[in-house]
């Protein structure tokens, strides 16, 4: 299976840290966070990685050429951040089947196996893993309703009012459908073309959409004192490894 990891951000939250980088080569516990995003994707299986870059772009290039760890890399590029469903087109034509999608701004350490393999099934068009925030976060993500069958119904992108505390964590699978719905985005009020509306268009057609719940943990790396708690999380596991 193919995977796709849009990594074309600034990082103006992370400044300092992204003044002469971009946002995926921020390192946390010693390396990139796209390093730790590739690993992962490459024991899932990953045949091929496509990545959407944009600011800094040769940074990204320039350290991991043309393969990682014997897996073929493909890079597109995002001239204006314009949001993720924006991104996400930018990929279409190198993308044939069903594919991981992966935020490469995120650490993970959690079942992102689950997905794929829900994936394989071939009982959902899609399957993301989501997690439950305190209520008071959950405006800064999207969030998800779900129905009594652990299905995706709606997903609103950083409600003021959120419908519920279940929120996209940045690792989804989707087949090529997901294509035909980023072309039909329209500009939200952020001026973003939002992947929670492309998302939304395949609920509305009639797409079946299943929520994972994460077991494990992953953070995404917005601000500074993010890096340092997903550091001070990998140092613990490593610890808790030794002893």
């Amino acid at each position: 299976m193919q995977a796709v990891v849009l990594a074309a951000g600034e990082g103006t939250r992370l400044r300092p840290l992204t003044e002469d980088k971009p946002k995926g080569m921020v390192e946390v516990a010693g390396k990139p966070i796209l390093t730790h995003c590739f690993d992962q994707l490459v024991d899932l299986g990953a045949d091929e990685l496509i990545v959407v870059v944009g600011y800094r772009k040769q940074d990204v290039i320039s350290h991991y050429g043309d393969e990682y760890e014997g897996v073929p890399i493909t890079y597109t590029h995002q001239r204006e951040q314009k949001g993720l469903a924006h991104a996400l087109l930018t990929v279409e034509e190198h993308v044939d089947d069903d594919f991981m999608l992966m935020l490469g701004d995120n650490v993970f350490r959690a079942n992102l196996g689950d997905v794929v393999n829900r994936q394989r099934e071939d009982r959902a068009d899609a399957a993301f893993l989501v997690e439950e925030v305190p209520w008071e976060e959950a405006s800064r993500y999207g969030v998800c309703v779900t129905n009594d069958y652990g299905e995706i119904t709606e997903v609103v992108e950083k409600p003021e009012d959120p419908p519920s505390n279940l929120v996209m964590t940045g690792f989804y699978t989707f087949t090529p459908a997901i294509f035909h719905a980023c072309e039909l985005v329209q500009p939200s009020n952020r001026g973003e073309y939002e992947i929670s509306e492309a998302i939304d268009l395949l609920i509305r057609s009639g797409r079946t959409i299943d929520a994972i719940g994460i077991e494990g943990w992953r953070i995404d790396i917005g601000y500074p004192e993010d890096r340092e708690e997903a550091e001070r999380r990998i140092e613990a596991e490593t610890t808790d490894t030794v002893e």
